[in-house]
């Protein structure tokens, strides 16, 4: 087994560090670290967090711009991944890496969506098993 140390690579034209720490002389922790955000260390949970717009359009729109916010916030804090809308538009996708369940439940308690009750959330706690190179910090080990 080999610790690769630090690396720099690219994916998509987003820059970030693979970064090798031992932690004794038989394992290691590998981290991403995206240029400012918290590093994403292999022993926080994947979480995927469904949401399900149970009101019109017309009034989620009301709330896009505090969302975006919202989501801004945490993509900033390190905790989101990767999010998106559904297609068609239903709901929206939040790949997340976190500490625990509870800490998932309590930052979609933030979100303004949840706040003014225009989506349902559904919180999906994974193993990631696989994932592509740039991305195997991710997985359990």
């Amino acid at each position: 087994m080999t610790c690769p140390g630090i690396r720099e690579t690219r994916v998509c034209h987003v820059r970030f560090r693979l970064v090798c720490r031992w932690l004794n002389a038989k394992t290691y922790s590998t981290i991403i670290v995206f240029p400012g955000h918290r590093p994403l260390p292999i022993e926080f949970a994947m979480f995927l967090i469904l949401l399900n717009y149970v009101r019109p359009l017309a009034e989620v729109d009301r709330f896009v711009v505090a969302h975006r916010e919202f989501l801004e916030r945490n993509y900033a804090a390190g905790r989101f991944v990767i999010s998106g809308r559904k297609e068609p538009r239903t709901g929206g996708v939040i790949l997340a890496n976190l500490a625990s369940r509870a800490e998932a439940e309590r930052v979609i308690e933030e979100d303004p969506f949840k706040r003014e009750g225009v989506a349902e959330y559904e919180i999906i706690e994974f193993v990631a098993s696989m994932a592509a190179p740039t991305l195997a910090n991710l997985k359990e080990a």
